[in-house]
């Protein structure tokens, strides 16, 4: 079928966009967040194709899936048709709620988009929300395997936060930089320049030289590779899709017993703690021990080949699809 859908979570879209469907990615000419069309650092096939809004009234669409309140509006300017009642649509929720108890889902809480079904890209997301009326569901995240193989000849940590320094907290930028004072560290994503004033000015100087500003994923993926062990410091996300993918590469990873993360990393896996002390200790010993960490990232490669196939997320898609346009 023919799938309206914005660019938002590159990472996702690039799962989502494997599947058999025609995906319409609106764009505009500033590539803003109003329509970033294709991707630029992930290939894409040619069935997800860039769309201007002025051709959108005319366009075959068969559903819209959104992942933004403002989607709503855009959607219905741009096709003449409003979500939920003129189109079949769903909304994906990538993101935990503001606060973990108690705030109301935009589309739950919106009487005008009932009927639309809220999809939740993990458990925890969906328990968090408040959904209100709203039929809500999980489909969990499906992952591309890269297919590059585990060296860890690198004895160092890496990490991928994009926008570091804004998303502080959150992020758990300062508890990458504790460990950064210890063992080398590695890190990928947007916003690595802004780190490395803040790293200066903090004067901690044990990120120079390795802050890599927004790599190509496929780069991305064989430099990660190299390094010995994965760290992902976020406090509160849904689930990065970046954590998954560095299990995918056999990498054994550190991880903050928050949110989705006990789930999505197994035991044998590396180690899901919230005491610091724990995760540098396990850091430490995996520089030192390159055996060990080769034999966790297995285990971590092997949970994550299980739990977050691409084909069982792309046939939970196809499924969920069907209905809402039925």
């Amino acid at each position: 079928m023919r799938v309206l859908m914005w660019h938002v979570h590159g990472s996702w879209t690039t799962s989502f966009v494997r599947g058999q469907h025609e995906v319409l990615l609106p764009v505009v000419p500033d590539r803003g967040p109003q329509g970033r069309g294709r991707a630029r650092t992930w290939t894409w096939p040619e069935r997800a194709r860039e769309v201007a809004p002025e051709h959108l009234r005319d366009a075959d669409i068969d559903v819209v899936v959104l992942q933004r309140p403002e989607e709503v509006r855009w959607c219905e300017e741009w096709t003449g048709r409003r979500p939920g009642r003129d189109l079949p649509a769903v909304y994906v929720e990538h993101n935990t709620p503001p606060d973990p108890v108690g705030t109301p889902h935009p589309v739950g809480a919106d009487p005008d988009l009932d009927g639309i079904p809220i999809v939740h890209v993990t458990a925890f997301n969906a328990m968090a929300w408040d959904n209100g009326s709203a039929m809500n569901l999980t489909i969990e995240h499906g992952v591309p395997d890269p297919e590059i193989p585990y060296a860890g000849t690198d004895p160092s940590l890496a990490a991928v936060v994009n926008e570091p320094v804004r998303r502080w907290h959150v992020a758990g930028t300062d508890l990458l930089i504790g460990l950064a004072r210890y063992i080398p560290t590695h890190v990928y994503g947007m916003g690595m320049e802004a780190l490395a004033h803040r790293a200066r000015q903090a004067g901690t100087p044990c990120l120079a030289g390795r802050l890599h500003e927004d790599v190509p994923q496929e780069r991305m993926h064989q430099q990660l590779a190299r390094h010995r062990a994965y760290f992902h410091p976020y406090r509160w996300t849904s689930l990065g899709l970046s954590l998954i993918e560095a299990m995918l590469l056999g990498m054994p990873v550190l991880a903050l017993a928050t949110t989705e993360a006990p789930v999505a990393v197994p035991a044998g896996g590396g180690l899901v703690s919230n005491d610091p002390v724990r995760l540098l200790a396990r850091a430490r010993y995996w520089m030192e021990e390159p055996d060990a960490a080769r034999t966790a990232g297995a285990c971590a490669r092997e949970h994550a080949l299980d739990h977050y196939a691409l084909p069982r997320f792309l046939a939970e898609w196809d499924a969920l699809l069907k209905e809402v346009t039925r």
